[in-house]
């Protein structure tokens, strides 16, 4: 909105030039994210307070989290806001990549929502039929490979971005695209779906979810300038794709956002972002990743948000193949936990490891 509204003005005004810059309007997106997240977040947690919005802690997580109990949850309304406002302040509203992305965190998170929402409103009756644990697990899985679907099938069918849209690039060659034709579809689905839910999985302890969506999407946020870049994507011998650079617009303001979070959920946390904050987070990553083609570098970007899914997956098939359990508690930051690690060492050690995955991911980029 101020783009429109200001940058038309350069010709008269030339300060009003640096409004044309990617660079200029990301930095003020987190800044406005991070304003808004400080005025308001207070007050959305009193709301939430006030509602008896509180956390119902399950019985088979480490004793320790029972203290958490109550405690205010889908704080992800506050991420949501936060994020979404900067990016109608700061971002070309004209450009498609904006929209879209827009439009699966808001759908992802509309799904988290409905989830929470049934959980706490039936969770503590106890009666017969109620949905105490929220959305059935193929009820949401189904709706969010529709709503991934749209998205994926916009692009395909999007004259300019079909051209390159089902070449897959290979993290550390560059002179390697596979082309995946149509198998491409399912496989972009299955990485925003992926991504939603294990980001979901991932939100366990206080702060452990949300530092390493901010280090990945401030990951994601470099790569997106640089994918829209003609220059720079030239340079690196990456795929340039036009309009994709105002993506990092809205990575800012939800890096901005993120941070203003982890203001109040770092341990201990005031408020829990919730399935509708983690969810809409985790599609949110994955729509990134498929519109600047960097879909499999998401594997290392986002490695503790794959290493907690698949500790779950692992689980639960060693459990029902062998009867024994690999782990002591999954997903795997509650076996750290059940192994003697506090719950502020298990965070800040997984935070080093995203970050170290992020510095190597994005020298791949160089490196091939």
């Amino acid at each position: 909105m101020l783009y429109h509204l200001l940058f038309p003005l350069h010709e008269t005004y030339s300060v009003f030039n640096v409004f044309r810059y990617i660079t200029f309007r990301t930095a003020y997106a987190i800044l406005t994210a991070l304003i808004i997240s400080f005025i308001f977040g207070p007050w959305i947690i009193k709301k939430l307070k006030e509602k008896q919005i509180g956390e119902r802690i399950r019985e088979d997580v480490p004793r320790s989290h029972q203290s958490k109990a109550g405690t205010p949850t889908m704080g992800g309304i506050m991420i949501l806001f936060a994020l979404f406002v900067p990016t109608l302040l700061w971002a070309d509203l004209t450009n498609k990549y904006v929209w879209l992305v827009m439009f699966s965190t808001l759908s992802f998170g509309l799904i988290g929502f409905a989830d929470d929402y049934l959980k706490l409103k039936n969770g503590s009756t106890g009666s017969p039929g109620k949905r105490k644990d929220g959305l059935k697990g193929k009820e949401k899985f189904a709706i969010q490979v529709a709503v991934a679907a749209i998205i994926v099938l916009f692009l395909y069918f999007d004259k300019e971005f079909s051209l390159i849209m089902t070449k897959l690039g290979v993290p550390f060659f560059k002179n390697i695209k596979l082309e995946m034709d149509g198998i491409y579809i399912l496989f972009a689905v299955l990485v925003i779906v992926g991504t939603s839910n294990a980001v979901n999985l991932t939100d366990g302890l206080d702060g452990l979810a949300i530092g390493p969506i901010i280090i990945a999407t401030t990951a994601y946020m470099i790569i997106a300038y640089i994918t829209g870049h003609f220059n720079f994507a030239n340079y690196l011998n990456i795929q340039h794709i036009r309009g994709a650079g105002e993506l990092a617009i809205f990575c800012g303001a939800a890096v901005g956002a993120s941070l203003g979070f982890l203001w109040f959920n770092s341990y201990p946390a005031q408020v829990f972002m919730g399935n509708v904050g983690s969810t809409a987070l985790g599609g949110m990553l994955g729509t990134v990743a498929v519109i600047t083609k960097q879909e499999l570098i998401l594997l290392i970007i986002g490695g503790i948000f794959v290493v907690e899914a698949l500790s779950v997956i692992l689980q639960v098939a060693s459990f029902k193949l062998t009867g024994k359990r690999i782990f002591k508690m999954a997903p795997l930051h509650h076996h750290f936990e059940m192994s003697g690690w506090e719950e502020p060492k298990v965070i800040v050690r997984f935070w080093i490891i995203a970050i170290i995955l992020a510095l190597l991911s994005l020298s791949t980029l160089k490196l091939r």
